[in-house]
Parts: C-alpha cells; sequence; structure tokens
C-alpha cells in the first residue's frame, strides 16, 4: 500500500476527522487496534474530531459509549449529524422522525408533539428524518408523508441505507426516506455526511483546511467520497459496511483503503 506521502506531503496533514460507528467500533465495542490508533494520532500532533451520522445517542452519550470502550474522548472531541442540524434549523417547528431521543442535541430547535392534540393540526415547518428503527411504523411514516403534503420541507440526517451492528447489516432511514421523497414530490436536504456543510463544520471544529485534513469512514459514498469532493483526503476502511463488491460499485475512487482504522497511523507515518 503506498503511503499517504506518495501523494500529498504528510506534513501538510493538520487534522484527522474519524467516522465512529464501522471504523472505531461495531456495536460500542472497539475494533481490534482502533484505541491504540487513535492516541498515536493525537500523540503524533493531529488533531482529531469524531463525525458521526449516528442519531440515536446524543454526543454525550455517544463519548461514554465510546469511554467504555476504551476510548479517551469526551463530547467535544464529537460532532454529530443532530448537532450540526440544529445549528442549521435554529428556530424551526420540526417533525422528528427517530430511533433514539436526541432532543439534548437539537438545542434551538422546536420539535412538534405529535400526541399532543394542540398541535395536531398545525403543519411543522421540517419534516426531520434521523435513524430509522421501531419508531419507523406505516403510522410514523404516513403522518411524515401528511406533512409533506401540507408544504413541510424534508430534511434528512443522513441518507443512509444500511448500518452495520454485530447481528450484521440493517436496514437504515435512506430506504424511508426515498420513499418520502418520491411520495410527497420532494426532495430532502441532508444535513450529516456526506452534506458539504457538514464537513466544514467538522474542518471549522479542528481549525485546518481541507487539504490539511484526512477523512476515515467506511462508506464509500457518505464518509469517503463525500470528504473529497470538498478536497480532504479520503481513506476507506475495510471494516463496518465495506463489502467485497464496494468498490465496484462505488461511484468514485477513494485516494485511499486499508483493511482498518489500526493502519491509518502508519498511513500517516506515525507509529502506533
Amino acid at each position: 500500500m503506498a503511503s499517504l506521502a506518495d501523494v500529498r506531503d504528510v506534513r501538510n496533514v493538520r487534522g484527522v476527522l474519524v467516522d465512529i460507528d464501522g471504523v472505531l467500533t461495531v456495536s460500542w465495542r472497539a475494533l481490534p487496534g482502533a484505541v491504540e490508533a487513535l492516541r498515536a494520532l493525537r500523540d503524533g500532533g493531529l488533531g482529531v474530531v469524531l463525525v458521526t451520522n449516528t442519531t440515536s445517542r446524543t454526543r454525550a452519550s455517544v463519548a461514554a459509549a465510546l469511554a467504555g470502550a476504551g476510548f479517551a474522548v469526551d463530547a467535544d472531541d464529537i460532532l454529530t449529524a443532530p448537532a450540526a442540524t440544529a445549528a442549521h434549523l435554529a428556530g424551526a417547528r420540526c417533525a422528528l422522525l427517530n430511533s433514539g431521543d436526541i432532543r439534548e442535541d437539537l438545542a434551538g430547535v422546536t420539535l412538534v408533539d405529535e400526541g399532543d392534540e394542540d398541535a395536531s393540526d398545525v403543519v411543522p415547518d421540517v419534516v426531520l428524518v434521523g435513524g430509522a428503527g421501531p419508531e419507523f411504523g406505516y403510522a410514523a411514516v404516513n403522518r411524515a408523508f401528511g406533512h409533506l403534503r401540507r408544504g413541510a420541507r424534508l430534511v434528512a440526517l443522513h441518507r443512509n441505507l444500511t448500518w452495520r451492528t454485530d447481528a450484521g447489516l440493517q436496514l437504515d432511514a435512506g430506504a424511508y426516506l426515498a420513499g418520502l421523497e418520491a411520495a410527497a414530490g420532494t426532495e430532502a436536504e441532508v444535513t450529516g455526511k456526506p452534506s458539504a456543510a457538514f464537513f466544514r463544520a467538522a474542518l471549522d471544529r479542528l481549525g485546518v483546511d481541507a487539504a490539511g485534513a484526512v477523512m476515515v469512514g467506511d462508506d464509500v459514498e457518505s464518509d469517503v467520497l463525500g470528504a473529497q469532493r470538498l478536497g480532504i483526503t479520503g481513506v476507506l476502511v475495510r471494516t463496518g459496511k465495506f463489502q467485497p463488491d464496494t468498490l465496484d460499485r462505488a461511484s468514485g475512487t477513494p485516494d485511499h483503503v486499508v483493511d482498518s482504522f489500526a493502519d491509518v497511523p502508519a498511513l500517516l507515518g506515525l507509529t502506533p
């Protein structure tokens, strides 16, 4: 495997964006070598921000789960799709369709309580779609469809089709999102990865420009190619969502492909 130095001077790399699920952990258990690799990046003087489309946990909860898996991180190290979305939708009335409680990371957004009879006739400004789970039953999805038909915007934290757990690949919100878009004749605005706004927010957190950053992910489209479109060097890992035909099906070519996050320090010229 060629070193990053073959295509870009490693002295220009000052920050690393790292996806969490499928890269650092699976079902919140650390993948082999991931804890040591993250420590090596920091010991090497690189800034690190953990970027995730996870919508089932708040930043504080994600940090606690990672700490329990052995990673030395706190909430300030993490940028979630809900936190980025809250800044984007500040002041809007939103009907939230999501599995998990993320209200803490949606400060500044007014969430419509679908069970409140006083709010039943009020059309929200936005239908906000997060991660899929048992809450995505017919009644909930149909209610979201009704809001869209009455003029609400459709905003999605991500459009991932699947996510990996210790039980294997599971269906995610992207499948439902495609149905809502087709049925309502609209197109969702995506605020998490792979949106440029999300990656820019991560770069701002690191204080580096795109040319000085690397993005490490297991989702070739949302993580890697999304970052590369902004000028960030993309590194795909063969863990998490990676499948044997991933590269054949991809809409572009990752800058680098490595077996796992444990290989990233060496790729950047560091010793784990």
